[in-house]
């Protein structure tokens, strides 16, 4: 029979015990470590029995997933025809019809998300009312590649991470094979995340030997029934490490020989292998510029190696100069010269923002600049400068932003989301990446809300036209609870915290004034071993004010910016407050467009932020009948954690920003508890990229 045509069927009836509905229920739940994720909802009183290693298909598992999780009265039946354009390899579609529920795709990964999809549905009261006539659901991916790029090590840390030690446990593989492993390919395959690099982009290049090959191989074949591909991280100088050659510059033949062989002897043992993502000439990792080479020069090589195979090049456009006068316009200057100089298997990822993953800044330039390239945007799922594992952030709404944010190109309509995804300019390659806020802590992600980033991800890499509303009533409802108050409560403290994180850290584009020691918590005064490490670099306060003149006066970065935005942010009467001081340096008594003066407008952002997170602990604690104990008393804590560093953050600056204001905080504002010096004198202790611990921050009360 031939494949193609094969329709596989699938039925299942509604047992009694599933017609039982808590929703509305306040009795407290039974106990939950968060190891379930979002798949809370759907765990009775056995855990999900995964297929066995030796029936391991995609076939098989959304079969599993159907026996299991389908509550329906109507049986599902499960179709792939190869036939449909529209759909194309991942899209699938959903119909009732007959009292049936069909769910077609064109290939078993497609019925899967279809299956994920149908379940989602049920979890979230979102099944549509079905009559007499056909009801239909189509959805295909905006982008090809959805990948999670993890900054994992082979010694187990991982950098920017906040939840544990790494998943992959390499000195243990091949031999031990971790249930986690298939779980995590679980998760990401439920809400469309199709592609993984498994290490870190400042990358060991004992990750290329055939001795880690083999450990990667049993990940590729555990992912692999979920649809999810592997990518690694390379290091540009892997041929100096690995072999006796002396150069690895992109332009020797043997050098190229020795990338092609190596490409060969990965997709060997991989077949469906990814491709690389790499770093390079950035933050003193080896590269193209090396040899007097440039960045196209360096890709092109490796797409060269990969290409036989189907592979892609994801080369990070992350690159900026201790002697730039700023550092937000080099990625342009860069980049911008090379456009069309890349082989077409070769897609430039660009950090949402033009400096490093900001809790608020305007989207990068460089997404505008270049038509003849296939960009992607690179987003942080980790909490790297959004208080770790530590604080409730949802940041779909920063992603959102970005995506949303119109370039200009070519005129109006050619928003970021649309260059990405290959609609303008068309491109036959797309993709997104989100780097992972994940490790071996139980819970997955270190705090129980952050596992909505990862979720949240997810969704949006699928459809970036889902709205964050839409992304956490989801994500509440599959994780905890379908109760209205607890949903309605919960939504809007998670829909307003990124906001509430830009007020209390860094308001009014405010930026990199962090702390050195981790990125976690202010450090407004501090100097750095380079200039743009140094956050004086970046406020630059002074008796005549604060912020970064990027305008036609200044460094001129408003430049990169297409019309009508280079006039919209050159002038601070019509630039929007939110990116205020990212584009000019103002006087502490500048009107602003609230009638209040910059410096008291400063003090009542960071009012709002304190205000916030004290609310939030309010509205947790009236939750607590909602939610099981350990969860509650988990999230509480940090609530109280997060509430006291709103108050350390807007001490630390404005107590410092005041030595040159010479301005009082308001009286009706939360007044500080904590002297400059005293601040200036703490110091943090981070040891591998951990969260701090709790005992070893400044300590304030919530009176």
């Amino acid at each position: 029979m031939n494949k193609s045509h094969f329709i596989y069927c699938l039925t299942f009836g509604l047992f009694a015990s599933f017609a039982v509905s808590c929703a509305g229920n306040a009795e407290k739940p039974e106990n939950s470590n968060g190891h379930n994720l979002w798949f809370h909802s759907l765990q009775g009183e056995e855990p999900f029995e995964f297929v066995p290693q030796e029936q391991k298909t995609t076939l098989n598992i959304l079969s599993n997933e159907l026996a299991q999780n389908w509550k329906g009265k109507e049986p599902v039946i499960v179709k792939y025809t190869g036939r449909s354009k529209l759909l194309a390899k991942d899209g699938f579609r959903l119909y009732w019809l007959h009292d049936t529920v069909w769910v077609q795709a064109n290939t078993p990964i497609g019925a899967m998300y279809g299956v994920y999809d149908l379940i989602r549905r049920q979890e979230t009261g979102t099944l549509p009312k079905v009559g007499k006539d056909m009801v239909e659901i189509t959805s295909v991916p905006a982008y090809e590649y959805r990948v999670l790029n993890h900054w994992d090590n082979p010694n187990l840390t991982v950098e920017r991470g906040f939840a544990g030690k790494s998943l992959w446990k390499w000195k243990e593989l091949p031999d031990i094979i971790r249930p986690e492993y298939e779980e995590y390919a679980r998760a990401n395959a439920s809400i469309g995340i199709n592609a993984t690099v498994l290490n870190n982009v400042n990358a060991d290049p004992c990750m290329l030997t055939n001795e880690y090959l083999q450990k990667v191989k049993v990940l590729a074949d555990i992912f692999r029934p979920y649809g999810i591909r592997v990518f690694l991280s390379l290091n540009f100088a892997a041929p100096k490490h690995l072999s006796d050659l002396k150069t690895s510059d992109p332009l020797d033949p043997r050098v190229r020989q020795w990338w092609k062989d190596k490409a060969k002897e990965i997709y060997s043992l991989i077949p469906d292998f990814g491709g690389f993502l790499v770093k390079a000439n950035s933050e003193g990792q080896s590269g193209p510029q090396d040899y007097g080479r440039t960045h196209a020069d360096g890709a092109n090589m490796l797409a060269e190696a990969v290409e036989p195979y189907g592979g892609i090049i994801m080369w990070r456009a992350f690159v900026y100069a201790a002697t730039s006068p700023d550092r937000a316009k080099q990625a342009v200057e860069e980049f911008v010269p090379l456009d069309g100089k890349f082989k077409d298997n070769v897609i430039i990822q660009i950090k949402n923002g033009p400096v490093d993953f900001q809790p608020r800044e305007p989207f990068s330039p460089l997404f505008g600049q270049m038509p003849r390239t296939r960009v992607m945007a690179e987003f942080q799922i980790t909490q790297e400068y959004l208080g770790h594992s530590n604080h409730l952030v949802f940041i779909h709404p920063t992603w959102k932003e970005c995506l949303d944010a119109d370039t200009y190109m070519n005129g109006p309509d050619y928003s970021v989301y649309y260059i990405t995804s290959g609609k303008k300019p068309f491109h036959n390659l797309s993709a997104i990446a989100g780097v992972a806020n994940i490790g071996d802590s139980v819970n997955w992600c270190g705090h129980h809300f952050a596992q909505a980033n990862w979720y949240a991800y997810g969704r949006l890499a699928w459809n970036p036209e889902l709205t964050s509303e839409q992304i956490a009533d989801e994500w509440i409802k599959q994780t905890f609870t379908d109760n209205k108050k607890f949903v309605k409560e919960v939504k809007e403290m998670m829909l307003l915290s990124r906001e509430t994180n830009v007020n209390y850290e860094m308001p009014l584009g405010l930026h990199h004034v962090f702390a050195g020691a981790g990125h976690y918590g202010p450090g407004p005064w501090e100097g750095a071993s380079r200039p743009d490490w140094s956050p004086k670099y970046y406020h630059k306060a002074a008796a005549d004010g604060i912020g970064f003149d990027r305008t036609d006066k200044g460094t001129n970065a408003v430049e990169q910016y297409k019309e009508p935005l280079r006039s919209l942010y050159n002038d601070p009467a019509t630039c929007p407050d939110e990116l205020i001081l990212w584009f000019h340096h103002l006087p502490w008594d500048y009107k602003m467009k609230s009638g209040r003066t910059l410096w008291n407008e400063l003090c009542y952002r960071y009012q709002c932020g304190i205000d916030q997170t004290r609310k939030n602990i309010d509205t947790w604690s009236k939750l607590r009948p909602y939610v099981d104990e350990q969860r509650f008393n988990d999230v509480y804590v940090k609530l109280v954690r997060q509430a006291k560093d709103a108050i350390w953050w807007r001490d630390a600056e404005m107590l410092y920003f005041q030595t040159f204001s010479g301005m009082e905080i308001p009286a009706k504002y939360t007044q500080p508890q904590h002297t400059l010096d005293e601040l200036q004198h703490f110091r943090l202790r981070i040891s591998n990229y951990e969260t701090p611990a709790l005992d070893k921050l400044p300590e304030y009360t919530l009176e």
